[in-house]
């Protein structure tokens, strides 16, 4: 679960009818050979017409877009396997060469189908403009952002398909049985990574037999309350940091407590794509921005104890500030914020007054109360009455967890394993590596694991797996970034 790239955080429906799950608006259409960047082989594409509204079918209409990665056997098995990308916000198809390279022996006898879900990629999009280019001290200024985001809003109201209602996770996946529908898929295998996790579980309870495997990757339960969780789960990410490098650097956290004193203060760093230096005063709340976006991966995080040394004895800063936009590169990085806070606002806000997690000591509340002022106006769609809830699972499901995840750590696969297990236990496995970041699929081992997990043909046989090979894997070694 990423969230938004806003000056905070630089680094990530009762009312709708179910009847109407599943129905796709025209007659389903053939598939289309295409070219998808980074992807060498001609792959397919598709496309089917949805309501914006369910309740209304006569009303505005959506195409969702997808893309099909033919199975490489001429006998190729029936249950595809899908991939739920995350974010929210994230566009599936955008990410499908990346996770092609990692996941490429699941298509040796399966189709991999990659849905941009309502909202991103080419399925309506809610794109806001690209802040990149925009200087550095106006792309952190708390209120120019905000200003930015809520003209943003009022622009994409006046799409055809603008009304910001209609783009819940619940709506999504009815999108996403369409396709399966209009594909003649009987069952899907269900990857979903961070927020695409969340969709799983949707999918899994909305429609439980047309599943046959799933893998989830950095929980983000239904009932997380996002802005709520993200304070404490980044400060246990933090100490873990510290103390994992304690040895090696018994400086680190009082250097660092003299870094937060030392705030706020005027700085100088080269814009991460000009070049050209800016000044602008860094406080506490950019600082803390700035540090939570390494933390997703160990191999970044290692950095930021020479770039927490390197700004407190010789203010330079250029490298925790180029650290915070290491994870925003590549096509499929990029969030569609329209979408990103129509989910976040209709499902996680209305939990938030209700949460009793206490905020971590030095991230404190600034994220919830972003993301507060941002939903103020934010229209929001209806939630059902069961979306909260994990129901047991009906088919085998493998539950992954990074030890050193500041976003979505073990603590909620953990809640989510055992509700899912509640009527059969040896139908779940929850598997923690303890060194690993957000998202452990990207290990090199456990790709065989989720691949075994996937081709065992018989349930019994699909779990529990081994994963001792990535549970050993030690955190990365802390290094010294370069001299200028």
């Amino acid at each position: 679960m990423r969230p938004m790239k806003i000056p905070l955080l630089s680094s990530l429906a009762a009312a709708l009818l179910l009847g109407a799950v599943g129905t796709a608006i025209a007659a389903p259409a053939p598939l289309k050979p295409c070219r998808v960047e980074g992807v060498p082989n001609e792959l397919q594409c598709g496309s089917v017409r949805r309501a914006l509204d369910p309740a209304r079918p006569d009303g505005p209409q959506i195409d969702v877009h997808y893309l099909v990665v033919p199975a490489m056997a001429r006998n190729k098995r029936p249950d595809a396997v899908l991939f739920l990308a995350g974010g929210p916000g994230q566009s599936a198809i955008d990410v499908a060469p990346k996770v092609l390279q990692r996941m490429s022996r699941l298509g040796n006898r399966r189709d991999l189908v990659f849905i941009d879900q309502r909202g991103t990629g080419q399925s309506a999009p809610l794109q806001c403009p690209d802040e990149r280019n925009l200087p550095v001290v106006d792309q952190l200024d708390p209120a120019a952002q905000m200003q930015r985001l809520l003209a943003c809003r009022d622009a994409l109201q006046k799409l055809p398909y603008g009304d910001l209602r209609f783009f819940t996770t619940t709506l999504a996946m009815q999108d996403m049985d369409a396709v399966r529908e209009q594909l003649g898929v009987p069952q899907w295998n269900l990857i979903g990574a961070s927020y695409g996790t969340r969709a799983a579980l949707e999918y899994l309870r909305q429609f439980p037999s047309k599943v046959r495997r799933t893998v989830i990757d950095g929980i983000a339960p239904p009932d997380m309350a996002l802005p709520a969780t993200m304070s404490p789960d980044a400060q246990a990410a933090l100490d873990g940091l510290f103390e994992a490098y304690a040895k090696a650097r018994p400086q680190l956290r009082t250097q660092w407590q003299a870094l937060l004193a030392s705030l706020p203060r005027s700085v100088t760093v080269a814009h991460p794509i000009s070049g050209k230096p800016e000044r602008f005063t860094l406080d506490r709340r950019l600082l803390m921005s700035a540090v939570r976006g390494p933390l997703y991966a160990p191999a970044l995080a290692a950095a930021l104890p020479e770039a927490i040394e390197l700004a407190v004895t010789q203010n330079r800063f250029e490298g925790l500030l180029g650290l915070a936009g290491a994870l925003g590169g590549g096509k499929g990085m990029k969030l569609a914020a329209g979408m990103h806070f129509s989910v976040v606002c209709a499902e996680d806000l209305p939990r938030l007054d209700a949460a009793t997690d206490r905020p971590g000591a030095d991230f404190g509340t600034d994220t919830q109360q972003l993301y507060r002022e941002a939903c103020k106006a934010w229209p929001r769609g209806s939630v059902p009455e069961g979306f909260y809830e994990v129901p047991p699972a009906p088919s085998p499901v493998l539950v992954l967890s990074g030890g050193a995840d500041p976003v979505t750590p073990p603590r909620h696969g953990e809640r989510v394993a055992a509700r899912l297990a509640a009527q059969e236990k040896g139908r779940v496995q929850h598997i923690v590596v303890p060194e690993a970041g957000h998202g452990v699929t990207a290990l090199p081992c456990m790709r065989n694991i989720v691949f075994r997990f996937i081709d065992a043909k018989q349930d019994p046989d699909a779990l529990p797996q081994d994963a001792a090979c990535a549970t050993r894997t030690p955190r990365p070694l802390d290094f010294k970034l370069p001299t200028p």
